[in-house]
């Protein structure tokens, strides 16, 4: 507990380099812009149809799509490109306590950063929504519309009406902000590895994990492999399991009427795929040498 409680309150020190720190600005701007741009064929479309939408609405058809996760996860890179944190107090630090409980720090800065970021994506929605949306949890005319008359695929919204007809806004909006959550914490967890195991090494291996997830997309391999578009649902199941951009994305899981994964199997998967990347990196840790400007290593 006492190791527990130093580790958080060296995640309370990172937080403070956030102040007038042009990358975090730079962050969380460029993420309220993607969400603007994201969500506006939604906010068009009501304000086109004179409709208003539910709260949850503009978040759940911008989020509920592979390539909104992809492209917003891809922010978390810029923010954690300098991890782990090795700002002038950390010898002092390492003296005061030790290795293990300075990379606890780390970790528990990654969580807390990416919750705060994801929690900050799911608000700028509700911002977008304006005036035009109502709180009650029922889908709005505007989600009908989308759904039923198959004018969301025209205009690329994931308006699915399995999800209109089997679940409410708010329970639809709290899977889709744990799925992109979990997601993006594999994604940070990576890029933390791969900075301790080789200096920078971990934006290159982020947007590595980024494109493999797009690439094992059943609508990418049935273009590139020329597989028969028959065997589509065959290819949805097995890269709705191989790929972790898959397992973040709503529509790609079982409904009770197919075989894909369950949203509690998703869950599982990016829990232990994260606590693997964070374990390895308490692990690597061991032989990580600091090297701080004007000293030898460490």
């Amino acid at each position: 507990m006492h190791s527990l409680r130093q580790g958080l309150g060296i995640a309370i020190n990172n937080f403070r380099s956030w102040h007038k720190n042009p990358k975090i600005i730079l962050s969380f701007c460029l993420g309220l812009i993607f969400c603007f741009l994201l969500s506006d064929k939604v906010v068009g479309f009501a304000d086109k149809h004179n409709t208003i939408l539910q709260i949850m609405e503009v978040f759940i058809w911008t989020f509920g799509d592979l390539k909104s996760i992809l492209v917003i996860s891809l922010i978390l890179i810029l923010i954690f490109s300098d991890i782990p944190n090795l700002g002038n107090e950390v010898p002092f630090v390492l003296i005061r306590t030790n290795r293990f409980v300075w990379m606890l720090g780390q970790i528990i800065y990654i969580i807390l950063t990416t919750f705060l970021y994801t929690l900050f994506i799911m608000l700028s929605t509700f911002i977008l929504s304006g005036r035009k949306s109502f709180t009650a949890n029922m889908w709005s005319k505007t989600a009908a519309i989308m759904g039923y008359s198959n004018i969301g695929q025209r205009i690329a919204v994931p308006a699915f009406v399995k999800v209109l007809e089997f679940s409410f806004p708010y329970e639809v909006a709290l899977h889709i902000f744990g799925l992109m959550l979990g997601y993006s914490l594999v994604l940070s967890g990576i890029v933390l590895l791969f900075n301790i195991i080789k200096d920078k090494a971990g934006m290159i291996a982020g947007v590595v994990f980024s494109g493999f997830g797009f690439i094992v997309n059943p609508e990418v391999i049935l273009n590139w492999l020329h597989i028969p578009t028959e065997r589509k649902v065959e290819a949805n199941i097995i890269f709705g399991w191989i790929s972790p951009l898959n397992h973040a994305t709503y529509y790609m899981h079982n409904f009770g009427y197919d075989n894909l994964p369950r949203l509690w199997q998703s869950y599982v998967f990016f829990g232990l795929f994260s606590l693997t990347l964070f374990g390895l990196s308490l692990w690597r840790i061991r032989s990580y040498s600091f090297d701080f400007t004007g000293t030898e290593s460490v």
